[in-house]
């Protein structure tokens, strides 16, 4: 059965408009060729975008369009964008699907076939993902195993979910041939098609997939003889009953095709900034608008458009960097306005909670649906530089450093050009307290947060009065001083903390608090959970509440590379250096909240691939331990000035590891130490992590997607910082048989610039989840929101801003992926990040509670008790906000309870709301 069909990059070696010009081109004979001829069929390649790109262009076809995917003789969707499927979260990959099956519903309806023709393989939770949203049938080329030796297997996702999926032996466009050529010789090129099909065929029918990258199929396809279908008639037809292989987990082989892993260390700027942006969004203004906006019509279109940016930039040759620099630079762009679209959310909700806050509080939110208790920074005038919660309780702070007093002096002729300076009360950014004249100096003083009166004419009128010049002006700030605060903030909830004298007396308490060396002989920070020292090499050595204790932690490996974008490839004479010419030890801060290190450690490396004039690079870790936290935060940053390299972070592992366990898209995947080969590409076993990576009892937690491996037979992790390269693809490249794509330049592919790098480090004892290592990944990357109240001396009294703080929820390994109003209710995706069976409690201030597909349609009620009411021991009966102990609904008695039982590694997505 012959499947015409395209595949459209949006944007690769050509960025996305000069793309769009053959795209519409393409449509053009299409939809040309399915008015003039009932029998032709066409499908896209399972994303609508490109659609949606062609009706922009084309408003005049969309009745075409739908009348065609009406008919079934056009298959569209159920994608949004093709996206490659480890460079973006699990949440981003749902919403995917549901922008993908709501438009094409819109359009007549959406391909019921997970198609995924050219990602770079395939995560675990693929196969639960699609039968959430009711696609029972998927089909896809690369990551197959070897093990599979026919055209259907049966695909298990990380929770169990197993559907049906089509494998395309020879890739999306195995019949490209058949129409090529004189039409005599047609006979004997099907018979040389199903020869090599038919040993693959696990059903009565022969997939032909006739088509290719940005080209359409012959308009005769139809008088050739042959059955002419969609992707999806042809599946559904056959579905290829019987006995199949089994395929368990995500599919990263190398075995049938190459999978180009090199594409998740491409371009880390990238990777970085695309998960800043997803945190945002979906971390941070989705979810407190939900709970703390009371009007949020400006807020739903602003978070409808940082999704579509989002979930555009996952596209498998945009967020991996494998395109040309043009098409890098676009994608950049455009992820850092998706970001800054959600960031404007999040402004609204501050400002919301400033204005119910007084001038001189601070608001400090809680992101995670658990208690928190964690570190937030807060400017606080010297002679208020202690804060107390609601109850007057004192609030631990350490001090940082203070803040420049004199702001600016300037000698007026004329005075009057200091009003030119001022608007309103405004001046450098500050707010006008008061002022002085005398001794031919005028004074203003500025505070960052200024209380009490104020009139503009009155400053007018002391300026205008004071006489003829020359003046000194001077501007001066009230003394400020920056502090760190540990504060406890209940989940999803607000507390609000009061600036007040310091008080004498015992400093607030605090738990795991680090503890200082008398002697400090020694560069240390112990907090009792864990101890860092750091080595005069610039490692770090780690002890922790076990006493296991590693040595030789974070060293700079520093090797060249002669790959390209999509495989790294060192060269045949590679050195791996990593002993640094100078080290140089600094203390950063010390105290019982927070101490940190600075060490830099100068390096001499080659400026490029066969080089001897070598770059001194200076590569500064910053090494940082809090009150109560098991890890150490560091973060690296250098100046990139070497090209044609890769440079990695390397530490040993407290014992040798046979696997490793990463967190990525709703899973933790156990990997072995090799990968399969055998696709035409060296299977160097090098992986994707989300949000942590372990093995050996030593985890990283990340706040970007990182490549990591396990080296070393099992005694060593490596995580890449950077890789530098200068071509989209090499036609010759020693770690790939054929080329990519185009041998394109790539020069800003180098990354030159500064880098910083963020991550954690810790050692652990036991299993991954016996250490709770979703929920530390959780805490290390989503900060406490502090804001500063900016409201009258009465505001705070009440319940604040829509409610807020409105849902708890735990449960073992029980993870929040996403919060939000929809129609209504509250939404909640739940992932039980956990190996064995869970049960996930949710409460808050609903009536009523229903399970959900991922599109939104809510499917059984659930069971929702009153009988229970959350205590911790910070806040008693939970109220919800922590502000006031007044919850949005005034009593814990509201409250109520419903339990989720989740199987390993589900997906479940809640609706709360009223009966």
């Amino acid at each position: 059965m012959v499947v015409p069909h395209t595949h459209w990059d949006r944007e690769w070696y050509l960025p996305f408009q000069r793309f769009r010009v053959g795209l519409v081109r393409v449509l053009d004979e299409v939809l040309d060729a399915m008015a003039a001829d009932p029998a032709y069929r066409f499908t896209m390649d399972g994303q609508l975008a490109a659609i949606e790109d062609y009706l922009e262009i084309r408003p005049a076809r969309r009745g075409d369009v739908a009348r065609f995917v009406a008919e079934g003789r056009l298959a569209v969707g159920p994608w949004l964008i093709l996206a490659d499927e480890f460079l973006c979260s699990g949440e981003t990959l749902l919403r995917n699907l549901e922008y993908g099956m709501r438009g094409a519903a819109a359009l007549g309806g959406a391909m019921p076939v997970g198609y995924l023709p050219d990602q770079f393989g395939h995560c675990a939770q693929m196969p639960q993902m699609l039968a959430l949203a009711g696609l029972r049938l998927a089909c896809l080329w690369r990551g197959v195993p070897a093990h599979v030796d026919r055209d259907a297997f049966d695909w298990t996702g990380a929770d169990g979910t197993t559907i049906r999926t089509r494998y395309l032996p020879g890739g999306y466009g195995n019949a490209f041939g058949l129409f090529t050529g004189p039409a005599e010789g047609m006979p004997d090129r099907v018979t040389a098609f199903v020869s090599t099909a038919e040993g693959w065929a696990a059903g009565d029918t022969l997939l032909a997939m006739y088509g290719a990258d940005h080209s359409a199929p012959a308009r005769e396809i139809t008088a050739s003889g042959l059955r002419v279908a969609t992707l999806a008639e042809a599946l559904t037809r056959d579905p290829a009953d019987g006995q199949v292989p089994r395929v368990v987990g995500e599919l990263r082989s190398h075995a049938r095709a190459n999978i180009l892993p090199g594409v998740i260390s491409a371009r880390v700027p990238l990777k970085q900034a695309m998960a800043r942006a997803e945190r945002i969004l979906t971390r941070y203004a989705e979810p407190l608008s939900a709970l703390w906006l009371a009007d949020r019509s400006a807020g739903e279109r602003l978070i409808d458009m940082a999704w579509r940016s989002v979930i555009a930039c996952g596209g498998h040759d945009s967020v991996t960097g494998c395109g040309s620099d043009e098409t890098a630079q676009q994608v950049a762009a455009r992820i850092a306005e998706a970001g800054q679209t959600a960031q404007a959310v999040v402004d609204l909700v501050a400002a919301s909670l400033a204005e119910a806050a007084p001038k001189g509080a601070l608001v400090v939110v809680n992101p995670s649906p658990f208690e928190r208790t964690g570190l937030v920074l807060a400017d606080l005038p010297e002679d208020r530089a202690s804060l107390a919660d609601a109850s007057g309780r004192a609030v631990p702070v350490q001090r940082l450093e203070h803040a420049p007093t004199l702001l600016d002096e300037t000698v007026m002729d004329d005075l009057s050009r200091l009003l030119g300076r001022v608007h309103e009360r405004e001046l450098y950014g500050h707010e006008i307290v008061s002022w002085h004249a005398g001794d031919g100096v005028f004074t203003v003083t500025v505070s960052r947060h200024a209380s009490g009166a104020y009139a503009y004419e009155d400053l007018r009128g002391a300026v205008l009065g004071a006489g003829p010049g020359p003046w000194v002006v001077r501007t001066v700030a009230e003394p400020v001083v920056t502090v760190a605060a540990l504060v406890t903030v209940p989940p999803l909830g607000r507390a609000v903390l009061t600036a007040r004298p310091p008080a004498p007396g015992r400093p607030a308490p605090v738990a795991n608090a680090l503890r200082n060396d008398a002697y400090g002989f020694e560069p240390v920070l112990d907090n009792g959970l864990l101890r860092v020292r750091v080595a005069d090499d610039g490692t770090l050595s780690l002890r922790g509440a076990d006493g296991a204790e590693i040595h030789g932690v974070g060293r700079i490996v520093h090797g060249g590379d002669a790959g390209d974008s999509y495989n790294h490839a060192p060269p045949p004479d590679d050195r791996l250096l990593d002993r640094p010419s100078r080290v140089l030890v600094e203390e950063v801060c010390s105290g019982p909240l927070t101490g940190a290190y600075e060490i830099t450690r100068v390096y001499d490396w080659p400026a490029g691939l066969g080089d001897d004039e070598t770059v001194p690079t200076a590569v500064t870790t910053r090494v940082e331990l809090r009150a109560g936290e098991p890890f150490a935060r560091c973060e690296i940053t250098m100046d990139v000035r070497c090209r044609d390299h890769r440079v990695r972070w390397q530490a040993p592992l407290p014992r040798a590891a046979a696997e490793s366990y990463a967190e990525g898209q709703f899973a933790v995947v156990r990997r072995g130490l090799t990968a399969e080969g055998g696709g035409g590409e060296r299977p160097i076993p090098t992986f994707p992590a989300e949000s942590f990576a372990a093995a050996g009892g030593l985890a990283v937690l990340l706040d970007h997607v990182t490549e990591y491996e396990i080296g070393g037979d099992g005694t060593e992790m490596a995580l890449t910082l950077v890789r530098s390269v200068g071509y989209l693809s090499r036609n010759r490249n020693p770690y790939r048989d054929e080329p990519a794509g185009p041998e394109v330049p790539t020069p800003a592919a180098q990354c030159q610039g500064p880098l910083a790098v963020r991550f954690a480090v810790l050692p652990y004892a036991g299993e991954w989840h016996e250490a709770g290592l979703p929920r530390l990944a959780e805490e290390f990357r989503h900060d406490l929101l502090a804001v500063p109240g900016t409201g009258a001396a009465t505001a705070g009294d009440g319940d604040g801003p829509g409610g807020g703080g409105r849902v708890a929820i735990s449960g073992d390994g029980v993870m929040m992926a996403a919060l939000r109003e929809r129609d209504g209710r509250l939404e909640v995706r739940l992932v039980a990040e956990h190996p064995t069976a869970t049960e996930a409690v949710v409460r808050g201030d609903f009536t009523a509670a229903w399970t959900a597909g991922v599109l939104g349609s809510p499917l059984s009620p659930l069971e929702v008790s009153r009988d229970e009411v959350f205590r911790d021991d910070f806040h008693g009966d939970f109220r919800g906000d922590g502000a006031d102990g007044q919850g949005p609904a005034g009593s814990p008695g509201s409250w109520r309870t419903v339990r989720v039982p989740l199987n390993p590694f589900e997906i479940a997505t809640v609706h709360l709301g009223t009966a």
